[in-house]
């Protein structure tokens, strides 16, 4: 199923497993998404992860054991989500979630490809680095 652009997805089901590693989300058009933590983290819409353009997004490794632990509700179109590294700076948008969910296979292929190719894993975190965003270097925190 390809929705259209502009189709809006509403959660019916907003659950985080008992050991915080997966959150189920279910919707109006009948779809349901097991999405693991690591998934959420590295694919954050925050700054952080994202950048301010294309060209800046950032691939993270070290990510294979981060928990969720919260889900906060943001207004009735997103879900704010607090990892235990800390990270609580994306908004994932209701549209988003159905996206990652939807396009899992493809996207995890992709990471674990980009990982690779810059010589990261998913056990190890690779050193910050000074300045840039998430030190607060960016301007956006």
């Amino acid at each position: 199923m390809n929705p259209a652009p502009d189709q809006e997805f509403w959660p019916t089901e907003l659950r985080l497993s008992p050991d915080k590693r997966i959150l189920t989300v279910g919707f109006e058009d009948g779809t349901h998404f097991a999405l693991p933590a690591e998934y959420l983290r590295v694919s954050s819409p925050s700054a952080e992860v994202q950048g301010h353009s294309p060209a800046e997004r950032k691939v993270l490794g070290g990510k294979r054991n981060v928990a969720i632990l919260a889900v906060e509700p943001v207004g009735n179109y997103a879900v704010k989500l607090t990892f235990d590294d800390r990270h609580d700076t994306g908004l994932y948008g209701w549209g988003y979630l159905h996206e990652l969910g939807r396009n899992y296979v493809r996207r995890w292929e992709t990471y674990l490809g980009e990982l690779a190719a810059r010589g990261l894993d998913r056990d190890t975190i690779a050193p910050a680095k000074s300045g840039g965003c998430g030190s607060g270097g960016c301007g956006c925190h």
